[in-house]
């Protein structure tokens, strides 16, 4: 059986650390990010982060159960970063399309943080804050319950899976990453049109539209087609 997490009141008054450092779990978070910058997520162990906290590894089990709770306190982090500060406006497709951006922009500042983390489900604070502020937005928009949680299932999936993909790219060793990029400029570029007469007359585009992510369109699709069909509901009702 896991042991139980103490209570955030009494770690507060645990001894701080040789170097003088009072731990709390944001305290550990933030280290974890770092790390998982610096050196991936192989870099992520128990060990090296209580070398880089100057801690015994066995007093992070004061805070998470293990490894895998830690994860999913670095997943609720970096929703919590998406969304400090902002606030509804009350206009449905301006909020959404400011969440889906806060989300996906946090996710992809931490590139191995959301390679570990987005294909999680946290449970924690800052996931629910999230998920409430987004059914809230299309039920006050006026979409039917079932309506609202096939809209919040594709829009939180898609802003989920773009932040995956661009963040793994971001990840790259920046050589490879340079490499995909420059793919479009070269070997695209000099697809004949012969035998690839659409890849040829796209080139140009492409090379200016795929080293960028197509989250925005895409999201913005999603916000056209939500928006359609709240359009074609209301003379019915």
């Amino acid at each position: 059986m896991p042991k139980a997490v103490v209570p955030e009141e009494k770690r507060r008054r645990r001894r701080p650390t040789k170097s003088g450092t009072v731990l709390s779990e944001r305290l550990i978070v933030e280290t974890a990010l770092r790390m998982l910058r610096e050196h991936g997520s192989a870099g992520l162990t128990a060990r090296r982060l209580g070398l880089a906290l100057d801690a015994d590894p066995s007093t992070l089990y004061r805070y998470f159960r293990g490894m895998d709770d830690l994860t999913l306190a670095i997943g609720d982090a970096l929703i919590g970063e998406a969304l400090r500060g902002w606030e509804p406006t009350g206009e449905w497709r301006a909020d959404l399309r400011a969440v889906g951006l806060r989300i996906h922009e946090a996710y992809v500042a931490h590139p191995q943080a959301a390679v570990l983390t987005t294909s999680r489900v946290t449970g924690r604070a800052h996931e629910l804050a999230a998920d409430e502020a987004v059914l809230d937005i299309l039920r006050r928009a006026g979409f039917a319950l079932p309506d609202t949680v096939r809209i919040y299932h594709a829009f939180i999936d898609q802003t989920l899976a773009f932040a995956a993909l661009d963040a793994a790219s971001l990840a790259l060793p920046s050589e490879s990453l340079r490499a995909d990029e420059d793919m479009w400029r070269s070997t695209y570029a000099r697809v004949p049109r012969t035998t690839h007469p659409r890849i040829a007359e796209a080139a140009p585009l492409l090379a200016t539209r795929m080293v960028n992510s197509a989250y925005p369109t895409a999201l913005e699709m999603l916000l056209d087609s939500a928006a359609a069909q709240l359009a074609a509901e209301r003379p019915a009702s």
